[in-house]
């Protein structure tokens, strides 16, 4: 126990303490999120796109995904909900004009993007939203503030204020606004999308992608197949051509019937009062029918 040259052993050399759980750096997961693609982690360029969960892409990392699905190993993981460029919307951002460039350091990088109405910085610190209608983003704050649908009156004592209190709140639900940027109107309970929401509005954006799909139109595959005819009555071709022939007038048919009658009445007469020489011509005298050709038909030959 020394003074021979030996060591004294510690506790911390004797026993060895659980080692703590590495946690990830909130701040580089946050410049990920908004700097870079959720896909391709590459830097965002545009045309960028974002799709109903609020994540931010590259656009043509979305199309060489959708081109191939193994493009990228964890894309079924990452963007497994997008089907189609119809999934997704390209954003109307508004550059930084602020933009530091030229240098790498992470405390002198800037956003790319800013908010156009109160000019907020699109680097994870404010949250920011997009309109699913025309793809303007707008940091929340700014959108609320020009938001034009005033908001519901809280002063209700009586059954009847509650009732309009409803009636108020309903409409707003209901009523479209107009985006401050571009003038298409939207609805805020369902085309607001909150871009990189945490886990827990995850959760809520995916319900409201759920519903947003369920409301969509569901579209024929191909033509439209012929409804299958009754076995015990097959159609015919005098059916189908008495179904698609045109209406016609019922005073032409009547007048067309009239001519037609009359026009075999005046050949019956005439064949009626023919002198035998001449039915001789349109047939044989005895009724044996004579060795005839196309060109002898109805002549004299001596050959027949």
């Amino acid at each position: 126990m020394g003074n021979d040259g030996g060591s004294i052993p510690d506790r911390r050399d004797l026993v060895k303490s659980k080692p703590k759980a590495e946690q990830a750096d909130k701040a580089n997961q946050t410049r990920a999120r908004w700097f870079f693609c959720a896909l391709s982690k590459r830097p965002l360029q545009e045309p960028i796109v974002s799709c109903a969960l609020g994540k931010l892409y590259n656009k043509d990392a979305i199309i060489e995904y959708l081109l191939d699905k193994s493009a990228y190993g964890d894309g079924e993981d990452i963007c497994g909900h997008i089907r189609s460029l119809k999934d997704v919307k390209p954003l109307k951002l508004t550059p930084n004009s602020a933009k530091v460039g030229g240098k790498t350091d992470g405390s002198a990088h800037r956003a790319q993007f800013i908010c156009p109405m109160n000019l907020k910085e699109m680097n994870g610190v404010q949250p920011f939203v997009y309109l699913w209608t025309c793809g303007c983003v707008f940091s929340q704050a700014g959108l609320r503030a020009v938001s034009s649908t005033p908001p519901p009156k809280e002063d209700s004592n009586t059954q009847a204020d509650t009732t309009q209190m409803e009636l108020a709140n309903a409409e707003l639900t209901t009523q479209l606004d107009i985006c401050p940027q571009c003038a298409m109107k939207y609805k805020r309970s369902e085309d607001v999308i909150l871009l990189n929401p945490s886990d827990e509005q995850l959760d809520d954006a995916i319900a409201a992608m759920t519903r947003r799909r369920a409301s969509e139109p569901v579209k024929g595959k191909g033509k439209k197949r012929k409804a299958a005819p009754d076995a015990t009555e097959p159609p015919t071709k005098k059916n189908n051509a008495s179904s698609h022939a045109p209406s016609i007038n019922p005073n032409i048919a009547t007048a067309s019937r009239a001519v037609a009658t009359s026009l075999a009445q005046e050949e019956a007469n005439r064949k009626a009062n023919m002198s035998e020489a001449v039915k001789s011509l349109y047939g044989p005298k005895d009724g044996v029918k004579k060795k005839e050709t196309f060109m002898t038909m109805g002549t004299f030959t001596r050959y027949a």
